[in-house]
Formats: structure tokens, sequence, C-alpha cells
């Protein structure tokens, strides 16, 4: 069974190699580290570092040794991270050390979540039905920006031959909750923001143009539906089926229904691509949501076009966890790899009990395996509470 827990590289850093596999492999029971290899901006409470209390990484780039050849001909190319030089590659440490320590080791991925590569290329992220860009998101439709992600896999899957590489945001993403000091005095709702995400980028208009999809006239649609959300006096909801009715709750707008459904091509044809980039011995498994159709993601083609999926499943109870599994596990067919992500935060968990009754809710309807969230944001004691788990499990 797959037993991983998200990490990132400093926090190997600040507590050495020796301490991480007795924490992981010892104390945790786990037998994979999932180790950010490419990664955003943001804000960490590091309860466990010595000396780094509040972290705050580099925006959009890479935690290993490009291969330079390999990025030579690419209009978006990585950056990688100072800490790499100071602080030593984590990655190849930990792909160097498996036979020693018997832990296997994922790329935690993140493919077109890059603000910095963003404000560099703004001819390549996503944007509204007004144009304006999402610079935290690079467009799955853009070639450039599935260039990068394609070689950004094959270059690190070639050179440090990692067991499985998860892939997080190949796909569009929200509005909200993706940049920093965001403002919101409207009061958004959940269909508000999902129309705020919609891109209708050049990339996007012309792939959908060929696919016979009249791009043009959704657009409009998403246009005058932003432009009376931005015009009411408060919230109000227009669909009352969504999101629970996926697609189908636009389905009196017909332009609008068949561009959604298009949206999924980029995204699956996207990550068959990176599948076939990547190494053959490594395994290329998708990070989403059980919602993921709000992101272009369509379960089923998005598992077939690689090697499984990792659902999250944050803020739910355990019903919910068995309930999504069982569906997934028939979506997505036996053969192909179904793994959980739960988060050891709290209140979300208040004990060991808690994460326990999750795991068991997912492997016993389906899942072949548990990431947990995260090693560095945790305090020390709560490891236990994943050893609760995984004994559990065992």
């Amino acid at each position: 069974m797959h037993l991983s827990m998200w990490t990132y590289p400093w926090d190997v850093q600040d507590q050495g190699l020796e301490r991480l596999v007795a924490d992981l492999r010892d104390r945790a029971g786990l037998n994979t580290v999932s180790l950010a290899t490419s990664y955003h901006a943001g804000r960490f409470l590091q309860p466990r570092s010595p000396h780094q209390k509040a972290y705050f990484p580099e925006d959009g780039t890479v935690y290993f040794e490009p291969d330079e050849a390999l990025w030579a001909d690419r209009e978006i190319k990585p950056l990688k991270a100072r800490n790499v030089d100071e602080r030593g590659d984590m990655l190849k440490a930990l792909t160097d050390a498996r036979a020693q320590t018997g832990m296997k080791v994922s790329c935690w991925t993140v493919c077109l979540h890059n603000t910095r590569l963003g404000m560099e290329h703004p001819d390549h992220v996503t944007r509204n039905a007004f144009g304006n860009p999402n610079y935290y998101n690079l467009c799955p439709s853009s070639p450039a920006a599935r260039a990068y992600v394609t070689t950004l896999v094959q270059d690190v899957s070639t050179r440090y031959r990692p067991d499985m590489i998860e892939l997080e945001s190949p796909n569009f993403m929200g509005f909200a909750h993706e940049y920093h000091h965001e403002k919101d005095g409207v009061g958004l709702n959940a269909e508000d923001d999902f129309l705020l995400s919609l891109c209708f980028c050049d990339h996007c208009m012309a792939r959908a143009g060929a696919a016979g999809v009249n791009a043009k006239g959704a657009r409009e649609t998403v246009g005058r539906f932003i432009a009376e959300m931005c015009a009411r006096e408060i919230p109000e909801k227009q669909f009352p089926d969504f999101p629970e009715a996926g697609l189908d709750a636009f389905s009196a707008y017909e332009d609008l229904r068949a561009y959604l459904a298009w949206r999924s091509e980029p995204v699956t044809s996207l990550i068959a691509e990176i599948r076939e980039a990547a190494h053959p011995e490594t395994k290329v498994v998708l990070i989403d949501l059980a919602d993921g159709w709000l992101g272009g993601v369509e379960l089923e083609e998005a598992a077939g076009a690689c090697d499984g999926v990792i659902l999250c499943c944050y803020c739910m109870e355990p019903q919910a966890v068995s309930a999504l599994f069982e569906k997934a596990r028939g979506i997505v067919g036996p053969e192909k790899f179904l793994g959980v992500g739960l988060r050891v935060f709290y209140p979300e968990m208040e004990n060991g009990d808690d994460l326990a009754e999750r795991a068991q809710a997912a492997i016993a309807a389906g899942a072949d395996g548990v990431n947990f969230y995260n090693y560095g944001l945790i305090p020390e004691k709560r490891l236990d509470w994943v050893r609760t788990a995984t004994d559990r499990l065992a």
C-alpha cells in the first residue's frame, strides 16, 4: 500500500535526512515521501523548524537541477530555487538513499499554478470573458505552457528516476484563493467564482473553435453573467442546481454548455502528453478534488491518460469519503492507482482516530493508498496521529 506524506525540501534540510526517515518511516509508518519539486509562493508556519518559524519560498521555482540543454528551445523555462544551491538538492539526496532507507520518492509537481511565470509570459495565462489575465494560472491550451510542463516532467523523471510524479494543477484554476491580498466587496458565490474562472484566452478560443465549439457565443454569455453579477446589490444564485448538477447546470445555454464540455480536452491531452514525456518507469498520477470538473478535469479521461489519481478529501466526513471513493473506483476502473489525500490539520482532524476513520473509509471503498498533508506544517506529535491511521490500515 502506498503511504506517503507531502513534504517541502526545506523541511528535509531543517530536520536532516536521518530524522526525516525516522519520522516518516519509523514513527509514522509510511513508505514514501512526496517531495515538492516545483512549487508556488506562500507563507508557511513551520512549527518544527529550529530557525524558520515563518517561511516564504520563492515564487514559481523548481527544487532540482534542470538540464539546460533540454530547455534550450523552450519559450517558458523554469527557475531553480536558490535553496538548491544554498542548502542542497534534496530530491537527489532522497532518490540516492532509496536503497538504504527503503523509502520510495514521489515528486509533488505543481504544473500551471505559477505567478512568476505568468507575469513573465502574460500571453500564456488564462483570461476571463473580459480578457483580463489570471497571472497565477498558465493556460493548458497554450502550446508554450504545455511544452513547459511536459519538459518539466521529462527533465525530473529522466534525471532523478522518482518512483512517482504527482501532478498538481495541470488544469484550469478557480478565481478565488489563488493570489495574495485578494479583494472582493461583491461577495462572490460559488457560481460567480466559477464563471470568473472560465478561460477565453486566444489559445482556448482557437483550440475550441478548431473542435467546432462556438467559443465566441460562450464568451458572450459568460460576459453577460459576470456583468449582471457585478450590477446586483447583493449576490444572487442564478443556477439553483450548481455545482451538484455539474455541466448540466448550464444546459439552458447551448454554446456555454458545449464550451464547458470541451474544457476537458486540453486538460486530458496535456496529461497524456506529460505521461508520454515521463520516464516509462516513473508512474504519473493526477492530484485532484472531488469537483474536478470545475477545473476542466473529466475523471475517467484524466485517469485513462496517466497512471491514476489522488483525490484530496479535505473537510470531508468518513461517509462522504467512502461514497466518493466507491464512485471514483467505478469511474477510473480496477487497474489504475487511486489514492486519497488527507490533511493532518486541527480542528479538521481532532485526533488520530479522526484521521484513521477517513483513511479506513477510503481504503475500504477502493483506494490504493494515502497521502498525508504536510510534514513541515504540523507539530511533531501529530505524526502519532498518522501512525494511528497506518496501524489500522495494516
